[in-house]
């Protein structure tokens, strides 16, 4: 491709990067006399026309946006079946090598850098455009530090069309957020995720989440809690932390829009500035201290018996009295003077402003969603206080009750708590398997759960018992949930035709009836026929029995002597009177 010329304007120099949707060159715009990058698809893309409309509906999208901390788009075309995308040519490295290469940010430049990210997203979210594919390989840095966000547009096509291509999951698994993983709505909010783990990586230079399949780290940001950073660098300012904590929140309700981590950053960049970002920041032993005056060390006061042991002419002062008394009311006026400044501090942020007459109603909030209500609040004057909680009744992220109560009057700056759901409490799925069905109800209803659907089926288990729930056992569950349990109804019941046996031998009937999948049983009978041979059956052969059932055999045997035959003694009488024809008409001898 190198010295290629596309649409005689974009005269290809150098590959500069690449991956699994795009080769990176460095180019000139001939016609403006400018380096560009141009991205020009790979192969594989060609024949997916529903991908290329929405790449070039995507990049026309995100040419529109214009902002300092976002790679500006100049073009989009079509040349021999490659497509391509010109931007705005960035010197300098990714992000990422600069992680790689340094192990981690300061805090101050790790803020910056994530200030610009955050500004970034905030006006691409405000053109209703998401970026979906936040992460440092794709923010490149300018030569004076700060960051620009590369791709706008491009991943969201990607995302879009297709989950995969080549084998590899669009969106590196590593900065998916929750709702990415679950293959749920993404929204701005997953912007604003994949940044809080950017944002991490530059302060601790690891990865919040990782594991041996895309799968498992996927499950993570699902299912786990990163490890605090402050955990794995004391030095970080708790302060930043919580920027951190807060957009990497599982709910995307919780977190704040791009917006907000813009104004949190700057913040924090004036707090760590000025020392009170830091919990316990160690003090520095070569600065300049105003240390407090030395006095001279009091002699220990004398025993009675010491005293006594003295020569003449020393004596011993009693300690005055009244300069330790007066010590104590100094102590005691401070404390007094503490406990007074700190409730009017209390005070204040309580009740609002003392010096302000004005009073406002406060909303009532209750039922919408967190962000919004936090809006409303503010734009009355008031400042808000969120307090999360559990109740499986109210969506998570909604407002559930407000304190100073909707309609109450207060003071501008009155401090308003609202406490927002975080949905049922969370909870682990129990092993159910094994347990009669009236012990797993009682189980889930002791748990806080609830029983749903109750299904039967065949199967090895006793019947009775649980075999199968949904959720799995193990499985991550809010209280209130409601549970399905499948019942074993046992083994599941065969139906099988029975061989017909009569007039065989009884060792072949047993043979045939054994094969077939059934029991045997055996009852004699004196009979004419020859011995062991099958007479009768139960039940008849030909009909549907259950497999396993009992096929009952009559088998004769021997008469025992004594016995008469019916047949014989007719035939002898017939002998002895030769005078009697058989159908019992007499005639004369000749």
């Amino acid at each position: 491709m190198i010295q290629r010329v596309l649409d005689q304007r974009y005269e290809l120099q150098e590959q500069i990067g690449g991956g699994g949707m795009a080769d990176v060159y460095k180019a000139k715009d001939l016609l403006l006399n400018r380096p560009v990058a141009v991205k020009i698809l790979h192969d594989q893309f060609k024949s997916d026309t529903e991908f290329i409309d929405k790449f070039n509906r995507e990049a026309q999208a995100a040419a529109r946006l214009s902002h300092p901390n976002i790679v500006n788009i100049y073009d989009v075309g079509v040349m021999d079946d490659a497509h391509y995308i010109v931007m705005e040519y960035v010197p300098g490295r990714t992000l990422k090598d600069k992680i790689k290469q340094e192990g981690h940010l300061s805090v101050a430049e790790a803020l910056t850098v994530a200030k610009g990210i955050a500004s970034a997203l905030a006006h691409a979210h405000a053109n209703n455009l998401v970026h979906c594919d936040i992460k440092p390989h794709n923010i490149l840095m300018m030569p004076d530090g700060s960051a620009k966000v590369a791709d706008f547009g491009i991943a969201r096509a990607v995302t879009e069309s297709t989950m995969t291509y080549t084998g590899n999951v669009v969106g590196s698994v590593h900065y998916f957020s929750p709702e990415q993983a679950k293959g749920t709505m993404i929204t701005p909010k997953s912007d604003v995720y994949a940044l809080g783990v950017v944002l991490y990586e530059m302060l601790t230079g690891a990865l919040p989440f990782t594991g041996e399949t895309p799968v498992s780290v996927a499950m993570k940001h699902l299912q786990e809690e990163p490890v605090p950073v402050r955990q794995l660098d004391p030095s970080i300012p708790p302060v930043v932390e919580a920027i951190v904590a807060r957009a990497m929140s599982k709910d995307p309700a919780m977190r704040p829009d791009a917006a907000e981590i813009v104004r949190d950053i700057q913040q924090a960049e004036q707090m760590v500035g000025s020392g009170l970002g830091y919990a316990a920041a160690q003090p520095d032993p070569f600065a300049t201290q105003v240390l407090p005056r030395m006095e001279e060390p009091v002699a220990p006061m004398p025993s009675r018996r010491d005293m006594r042991s003295m020569p003449s002419g020393y004596g011993y002062d009693e300690p005055e009295q009244e300069s330790s008394v007066f010590k104590s009311k100094k102590f005691i006026a401070g404390l007094i003077l503490v406990l007074f400044m700190g409730f009017f501090v209390g005070a204040f942020l309580s009740y609002g402003k003392f010096w302000s007459n004005e009073e406002v109603i406060v909303p009532d909030v209750t039922g919408k969603q967190m962000t919004l209500a936090r809006q409303i609040l503010e734009d009355k004057k008031l400042r808000v206080n969120v307090v999360e909680t559990f109740d499986a009744s109210v969506p998570a992220g909604t407002v559930v009750s407000q304190d100073p109560e909707g309609g109450a009057k207060v003071k501008e700056e009155r401090l308003i708590t609202i406490h927002v759901s975080k949905g049922g409490e969370s909870l682990e799925m129990p092993d159910l398997k094994g347990l009669t069905k009236a012990d797993a109800e009682a189980k889930l209803k002791k748990m806080g759960l609830k029983v749903g659907s109750v299904y039967e089926r065949n199967s090895e288990e006793e019947a009775g018992t649980v075999i199968a729930t949904d959720p799995k056992a193990g499985s991550k569950i809010t209280k209130g949930q409601s549970v399905d349990i499948t019942v074993s109804k046992g083994k599941k019941e065969t139906k099988n035709t029975v061989p017909d046996v009569t007039n065989l031998q009884v060792e072949g009937a047993k043979a045939a009836l054994t094969s077939a999948g059934f029991k045997v049983s055996v009852t004699k009978e004196e009979s004419s026929k020859a011995a062991g041979t099958v007479i009768s059956q139960t039940p008849a052969g030909g009909s549907s029995v259950t497999a396993g059932s009992t096929i009952t055999l009559v088998v004769a045997e021997p008469k025992k002597s004594g016995s008469k035959d019916p047949g014989k003694e007719s035939g002898k009488q017939e002998q002895d009177n030769p005078s009697v024809s058989r159908n019992g008409e007499g005639s004369k001898s000749r």
